[in-house]
């Protein structure tokens, strides 16, 4: 199956950089690059991609916004879209994810990473890389919860298995690492993390670890 991709980003140079990359791929092809967020609704609307790389700074519309355009609340179209950040410098990837989207990068990622992320993300998962995530994550520790509210009622909905499971996905676990930690299956795994999922009405687990961290279940932080 050939993922087309849509590139999003104010700089010319860079999206020539990872068309190159993308382009020496038999399974990914380019099918077409927009300058600011606003030309990436056009693009989306117009090319039908199915993973979009979307950067974040841009002029007319941010990438937090055209992201939340296309893949937000009571939008349950097939596009993906894998947002691109600075890291350092980059304020609202937080909200970008919040607002649906399916994982981040670094900028500088390695090319076989940035591919490796494309196919995982097209594939309906999600890149939740643990080392950047709890960076991220305790980055932001000042604008989220801190852990002493009361958890979010959405929480009781959940088993007591399914809550460990969250909080191991807070903490970036693959499905392999939580099952070890576990002591059960990586197929028992994949069950719970759909049922918290359904039950708490999330795309993926990027938004899943963000709600672990927003409703007070995961303290940014904490080991």
């Amino acid at each position: 199956m050939t993922i087309r991709v849509l590139l999003v980003d104010d700089q010319p140079l860079l999206r020539t950089g990872f068309r190159m990359i993308l382009e020496a791929e038999t399974d990914l092809v380019v099918v077409g690059e927009a300058g600011d967020g606003q030309q990436a609704l056009e693009q989306v609307r117009a090319l039908q991609p199915d993973v979009v790389l979307m950067d974040i700074r841009m002029p007319r519309m941010d990438g937090v916004e055209a992201t939340r355009r296309i893949v937000g609340p009571g939008r349950d179209g097939p596009v993906k879209v894998l947002v691109l950040t600075t890291f350092d410098l980059d304020e609202y990837v937080v909200e970008a994810l919040r607002a649906g989207a399916s994982g981040f990068l670094l900028k500088d990622v390695p090319a076989e990473e940035l591919v490796q992320a494309i196919r995982v993300v097209a594939d309906g998962a999600a890149m939740l890389a643990p080392s950047i995530t709890r960076r991220l994550l305790d980055m932001y520790a000042t604008r989220l919860p801190s852990g002493d509210e009361t958890p979010s009622p959405a929480l009781t909905t959940l088993t007591e298995r399914e809550m460990e499971v969250l909080r191991l996905v807070a903490k970036g676990l693959s499905n392999a690492e939580i099952a070890a930690e576990l002591f059960v299956s990586e197929t028992t795994v994949k069950t719970h993390v759909g049922h918290v999922l359904t039950k708490l009405g999330l795309r993926d687990r990027v938004q899943a670890a963000v709600f672990a961290y927003e409703s007070g279940l995961v303290r940014p932080g904490a080991a």
